[in-house]
């Protein structure tokens, strides 16, 4: 059993995540900025942001591995780089594992392609969050190499609006898009977070981004 400290606890990806890794048994803490109305048993509820120093602290002092499924918008748009970054250099010194969920956008379409998010179609208003999700991305591959780091890209089709159901079957890849026999990428909230879980209980990713989809 891990301590699992989830930041972003109870958005969509982090909700799941931390429901997999209670029903797995792990020790599961969830940081928000409120706590929810409806919680998941075997989860302790804390309220805070990691943009407060002494949130931080805690968040990897009480914790095997953290696991952040932020967004960059809102408050925390162009502040959420950073903010994982000195995290993940917490994180560092007490020889704490961090795992980041970021968006598809920063993956190739194809080996040698362009990014999801550089090609013609990819939605305006949340490019600024793919670019910034990069960076984070390519602040942890430029990290100090003691840091335990890993970094999940979902497939295209993930979210709220396309929520699926738990299959338990899906594929593992790297930093390439996956897509199905229709050229269509998908993946629940549900079957994501099991992969998450998994490399937390067998990591496979270290130093390293993968991705998860049908």
């Amino acid at each position: 059993m891990a301590k699992i400290t989830v930041v972003g606890g109870t958005g969509y990806a982090g909700s799941h995540i931390a429901q997999v890794a209670a029903d797995r048994g792990h020790e599961v803490t969830s940081y928000s900025r409120s706590i929810p109305e409806t919680q998941i048993a075997g989860v302790t509820y804390a309220t805070g942001s990691i943009l407060d120093g002494d949130i931080a602290a805690a968040v990897v002092e009480g914790a095997d591995v953290v696991l952040v499924a932020l967004s960059p918008r809102g408050d925390m748009a162009g502040k959420t780089a950073a903010a994982i970054a000195a995290l993940a250099a917490r994180a560092r010194v007490a020889g704490k594992r961090i795992g980041v969920i970021g968006g598809a956008g920063s993956l190739f379409v194809s080996e040698g392609g362009p990014l999801v998010a550089d090609t013609e179609g990819f939605p305006a208003e949340i490019k600024p969050e793919a670019d910034e999700m990069a960076q984070v991305l390519a602040d942890l591959r430029a990290s100090d190499a003691e840091l335990d780091w890993f970094f999940v890209s979902p497939a295209g089709g993930f979210g709220a609006w396309v929520p699926g159901e738990a299959t338990g079957v899906f594929r593992i890849g790297g930093d390439v898009l996956l897509v199905d026999e229709n050229g269509e990428s998908n993946i629940s909230g549900a079957d994501l977070a099991a992969a998450i879980i998994d490399e937390v209980e067998t990591p496979a990713h270290r130093r390293q981004r993968f991705t998860a989809a049908y």
